[in-house]
């Protein structure tokens, strides 16, 4: 059964999550199946921009963590992790690079690796009842994969305050800070989308990408660099004693024990 479903229409690619029943969490079917659909959206010449969305209340929770403990208790956890680890690299910077404008449509809240996939799209639509959050450290893991975007779209400080914090940020509260372009109520967020879309489709196509790629070209460090650093940081801190404990306790729905050393 496919978990992802996608359709063109009008100049525009939709790439919608279809994993409800689970929040949307990335489970290594959905990130291969996301991955395979984005790049397939993206290599049609006629596409003007694209769309990603998701059924359900939440847009999307994160990792499957169940998938991830199971690793956890595997022989070659550690090359499952990596493996992991590279496959989100490879679609946040799909994503990030994209030549035409793309779009993260949220309904719902928006949780750890679903976050760095919103931040590696052009624009950010939002329903009120929105919200982010980075529980990872909550986990005993780290958001590393999205720490990247994350300080590129908001800076260091803020960026920073979500990542430690493991609190929620409203989507108003995103909106001021930049991460978010527009926050609308629930009723009126298809018609936010489609208003943003009118106004990017009078532009060039050739001029948008033009326009991209200098964008990309003007920061600090190239992005692709930062993400690729960042896939060690992220398979090394799901191989901890601390890992394995937070995946634990948040399954067995317990309060996690952890150890009371810093690592070395």
């Amino acid at each position: 059964m496919s978990l992802v479903q996608t359709s063109f229409e009008n100049s525009i690619a939709s790439v919608v999550l279809c994993r409800s029943e689970k929040r949307n969490a990335l489970s290594r079917q959905l990130l291969d199946e996301l991955i395979t659909a984005t790049k397939q959206q993206l290599a049609n010449e006629d596409v003007r921009a694209l769309v990603i969305r998701a059924e359900g209340s939440v847009f999307c929770a994160g990792m499957d963590l169940g998938e991830m403990q199971q690793r956890a208790t595997s022989e070659d956890g550690p090359a499952q992790w990596q493996k992991d680890s590279e496959d989100y690299c490879q679609l946040l910077a799909d994503l990030y690079t994209a030549s035409v404008p793309t779009i993260a449509v949220l309904q719902g809240p928006v949780l750890a690796g679903g976050v760095g996939m919103v931040l590696a799209c052009d624009f950010v639509v939002a329903s009120d009842s929105a919200f982010v959050s980075l529980p990872e450290p909550q986990r005993g893991i780290t958001a590393a994969m999205v720490t990247p975007l994350l300080v590129h779209r908001l800076g260091a400080g803020p960026a920073t305050q979500l990542l430690l914090s493991g609190g929620r940020m409203s989507a108003a509260r995103a909106e001021a800070l930049g991460m978010i372009y527009s926050v609308t109520a629930p009723e009126d967020l298809n018609s936010a989308v489609d208003d943003l879309l009118a106004s990017i489709l009078k532009g060039s196509k050739q001029a948008l990408a033009i326009t991209k790629q200098h964008v990309g070209q003007m920061s600090e460090c190239e992005m692709l660099e930062k993400l690729r650093k960042s896939i060690a940081v992220s398979a090394h801190a799901r191989a901890s004693d601390d890992a394995r404990e937070g995946l634990a306790a948040f399954l067995e729905k317990r309060p996690p024990h952890w150890q009371p050393k810093q690592p070395k």
